[in-house]
């Protein structure tokens, strides 16, 4: 059934709606504009590449409903990288990754089950309204991922200073090492951050239920930031691994010591050769 109306009550709804449009298009506009910069860096680094060794970066880029599940598996194989193909890590990782997938898929059906949506005309706009049962379970699934998240940033960091308090001397590898934990630790703290403010969206009533600027503001905020973690940060924690195997193979030709990382079936290889 749709509502029509042209009651001034509703008028502060529908300057809400506009002005968290304009934080839509300017975050699209961000993103659009990273994926400008760095379309050189894919073309060379990953499309390139052989096929196979695509499918992963090209499923992140156009497929979004996957966008979170392909970011797990990528932070779940740099991990178990960092930790030298450790079979309890990995089962660890894979048990706790696909326990919150599926506890926020059921939980998620069981919101969307209880949801409607409902067609307003207002002052001559079209709104689609959703109501029902879907406040407060929305943000379990966003408080799983957060733990999730906490969880892998406080292992990256215990066999980031594991690894160097054991290192006695300069390796060839250290500088890899030092990579993967200086993308891994910047992505958590980002991805925390985003969690916590869509978290706080949807928990605070006067958030939740309000249509002050300042909610505009901080809704706008949070779709700028959920955009950026997905698809701007996303794929650099790719194009950080083949941009440092790039720069080795560039350095060999000088006659340096060659040490790469390479990333085959979830294993970390290392690969010594003096050249």
């Amino acid at each position: 059934m749709t509502l029509v109306s042209n009651d001034p009550n509703w008028w502060p709804l529908l300057y809400f709606y506009r002005f968290y449009s304009y934080f839509i298009a300017a975050s699209s506009t961000v993103v659009i504009y990273d994926w400008v910069l760095t379309f050189g860096q894919e073309f060379e680094l990953v499309l390139r590449q052989r096929w196979s060794r695509t499918i992963l970066g090209l499923t992140q880029w156009w497929m979004i409903f996957i966008v979170n599940v392909m970011l797990g598996h990528i932070l779940i194989t740099r991990l178990r990288a960092m930790y030298k193909r450790s079979r309890k890590i990995s089962i660890f990782l894979v048990g706790i990754s696909l326990a919150c997938i599926i506890v926020s898929g059921v939980i998620l059906a069981i919101s969307s089950s209880n949801v409607s949506a409902e067609e307003l005309v207002l002052s001559g706009t079209y709104q689609c309204i959703l109501s029902g049962n879907s406040g407060y379970p929305l943000s379990e699934p966003w408080i799983l991922g957060i733990v999730w998240e906490f969880l892998v940033l406080c292992l990256a960091v215990w066999i980031a200073i594991k690894h160097f308090r054991e290192l006695q001397r300069p390796s060839p590898g250290r500088d890899s090492f030092a990579m993967l934990i200086k993308t891994h630790v910047f992505y958590f703290a980002a991805h925390a951050a985003v969690s916590c403010l869509a978290i706080g969206s949807l928990l605070s009533p006067q958030i939740s239920g309000s249509s002050s600027i300042g909610t505009e503001v901080y809704s706008g905020i949070v779709e700028i930031s959920m955009l950026a973690q997905m698809f701007v940060m996303g794929p650099r924690l790719l194009l950080s691994v083949r941009e440092y195997n790039a720069n080795l193979v560039a350095d060999s030709e000088t006659g340096t010591n060659l040490t790469s990382i390479i990333f085959q079936e979830g294993i970390l290889v290392s690969t010594d050769d003096g050249v």
